[in-house]
């Protein structure tokens, strides 16, 4: 059986240590000092940093490489990421509030995927709404600094909504990790 000659050769940025996506001192994520005092401080940082860890992934591509596609039949790409996390910071807002819920940003069940093509216009989009989104829910959030405390129509505690999100950063974040490495090889934490 032949060697596959079309696969990319696995390499990093970092110097110090191999298996990181850069240096320990290039990290925008790393927070030297002591952690955040307390379980709010400590829950919003790890949100901040799996944020901080898409864009990191999704740095210096192109449309064509952020819309890439994984393995068929999947539609999963890096653009579609980011137009699903902004679609579910939208609905994780529904949740905390009592009004009517907000339209889907992107249409029906998997258009945030489906919808994630190579136009630098649709990628431009894609991360304005996904700042716009998080902005959002971080500000309706802040209005609810009492981890056990229960919002929305549906009585959803804080911290779970909280526990959520990191949850659901980290997952896709996994996700991010082979699309880019599908995409030119480049690994790392």
């Amino acid at each position: 059986m032949g060697r596959m000659t079309d696969q990319r050769a696995r390499w990093t940025q970092a110097t110090v240590y191999p298996d990181m996506w850069v240096d320990p001192d290039d990290d925008p994520r790393d927070n030297e000092g002591p952690g955040p005092e307390g379980e709010l401080a400590t829950l919003q940082d790890f949100l901040k940093n799996y944020r901080m860890t898409l864009r990191m992934k999704c740095e210096g591509l192109d449309a064509e490489q952020l819309a890439r596609r994984s393995v068929p039949p999947s539609t999963m790409s890096l653009l579609g990421l980011v137009r699903h996390l902004a679609e579910v910071e939208r609905d994780w807002r529904n949740w905390i509030t009592d009004g009517d819920p907000l339209p889907k940003l992107y249409g029906a069940r998997d258009a945030d995927f489906d919808g994630a093509v190579a136009e630098p216009t649709v990628v431009d989009t894609a991360f304005r709404d996904l700042e716009r989104e998080q902005a959002a829910t971080d500000a309706v959030l802040a209005e609810h600094a009492d981890l056990g405390e229960r919002a929305g129509k549906d009585g959803i505690a804080v911290r779970e909504l909280m526990v959520h999100r990191i949850e659901e950063y980290a997952r896709h974040c996994g996700h991010a990790d082979l699309l880019r490495e599908c995409i030119d090889g480049r690994v790392g934490q």
